[in-house]
């Protein structure tokens, strides 16, 4: 059998993959080391899939990061993500405009300290020109959090006048979003054998295919990736039709 690479149909690759990377800390268990040593190894397995969805033609990616549930973990390991985030941007900024990729952040970014915003901030800036795959960050970030927030800023158009509730429909809903601009995922993967989405992308995942594995992030490699793509490549998209209205359509 030819490799997973040569496998996977060039032309019928999802245009977004959204990633919950989980499973850092029970890795870092097994291993018998501190939650942090897990994270500090996910950092890899960031750096080779943005590496691996880049080489096949991905146009974005999206990986949740860091919810906002996580500001909950204990202080060390929040500060210690927080120090891992920024000195991994610093590190890694010239990479991404090397590779032409642009950066997005999404997510309630007050929370963030000041120096993490800091950096965050410079890296946007820094690849705002790129043309090349989007690497989308959820920092902070929560399905409900996103959705009240496009609720109000909503209310906050009717009540000023600039908006008429009889207009409001799935677009105007979606331009209030923090994905505004970008495609809703086609594929999820979580990795780590957990079977939820723990508050990830609740609106925009409403067609999505979900896909989960039993590796843990930090084991989580391309091979892996390709696994995950090939799945998706093997099944029936039908967004509410019949298997029958599927394929009237692609015979036409």
């Amino acid at each position: 059998m030819p490799p997973l690479l040569d496998q996977i149909d060039k032309n019928n690759l999802p245009k977004h993959i959204a990633i919950i990377m989980d499973g850092n800390g029970r890795w870092a268990k097994e291993q018998g080391q501190d939650r942090l040593y897990g994270h500090y190894q996910g950092v890899e397995s960031v750096k080779n899939i943005v590496e691996g969805c880049g080489e096949i033609g991905i146009e974005y990616l999206t990986l949740y990061a860091f919810s906002t549930e996580n500001w909950d973990r204990p202080q060390y390991e929040v500060v210690g993500l927080m120090e891992l985030l920024v000195n991994t941007i610093r590190k890694e900024v010239n990479e991404l405009t090397k590779n032409n990729i642009k950066l997005h952040v999404i997510g309630d970014m007050n929370m963030l300290p000041e120096y993490a915003l800091q950096e965050l901030n410079e890296a946007l800036e820094m690849t705002a020109n790129n043309s090349g795959m989007h690497l989308i960050m959820a920092l902070s970030y929560s399905g409900r959090w996103e959705l009240l927030n496009a609720v109000k800023n909503i209310a906050h158009q009717v009540k000023t006048g600039k908006l008429n509730v009889e207009d409001i429909d799935q677009d105007t809903l979606q331009q209030f979003l923090s994905t505004s601009g970008l495609p809703d995922p086609e594929l999820m993967i979580r990795t780590s054998g957990e079977f939820r989405i723990s508050n990830f992308l609740l609106y925009q995942l409403a067609y999505a295919e979900l896909y989960f594995t039993n590796v843990r992030w930090p084991d989580f490699r391309k091979e892996n990736l390709y696994e995950a793509i090939l799945d998706f490549q093997n099944r029936e998209r039908r967004f509410g039709k019949t298997s029958d209205q599927v394929k009237v359509k692609e015979d036409r």
